[in-house]
């Protein structure tokens, strides 16, 4: 079982939106049995609240299935739970340093598009369909890598 940790600022749009559609490719391509998928925040602004509307709105127009949501945030012992924490944009990959320290286990989510940039924060740009399409763009390219990682794991 690979444990994926997506991460954002405060867990109410890019990391819950990366959490739906990464589980949706997993069923899609049928490893979704041996994954374990969730996401969290760096900050602790929006504890407890669910994903932000405009979201679970684009998620339904792509027919992305999601679930009542609680946002938290990471703490220290996430490094040890997880395979994989993934953070949406550079200001996250620092905040998650801070909080869990140096890891080989954090990564940006574009790394696995082979690219550097940043995943917006849709709550700042308001551009909730372009969000969409670079986190589905990345995670399934994420998918894809898993689904060698795990071919070779057999």
């Amino acid at each position: 079982m690979i444990r994926i940790l997506f991460v954002c600022h405060g867990n109410i749009c890019r990391s819950p939106m990366a959490e739906y559609i990464t589980k949706y490719l997993a069923k899609e391509n049928g490893i979704d049995d041996r994954l374990y998928i969730t996401s969290k925040a760096t900050s602790s602004e929006e504890i407890g609240n669910d994903i932000y509307p405009p979201i679970k709105k684009v998620l339904t127009k792509h027919n992305i299935p999601y679930e009542r949501h609680s946002a938290s945030k990471i703490v220290k012992q996430d490094l040890d739970n997880y395979d994989l924490i993934i953070g949406m944009d550079t200001y996250n990959i620092q905040n998650m340093t801070r909080i869990l320290g140096p890891s080989d286990k954090i990564h940006k989510l574009c790394e696995y598009s082979n690219t550097s940039i940043d995943v917006d924060d849709p709550w700042y740009t308001r551009d909730f369909e372009q969000c969409y399409g670079e986190i589905y763009a990345h995670c399934k390219n994420l998918i894809n890598v898993l689904c060698k990682r795990l071919a070779l794991n057999k």
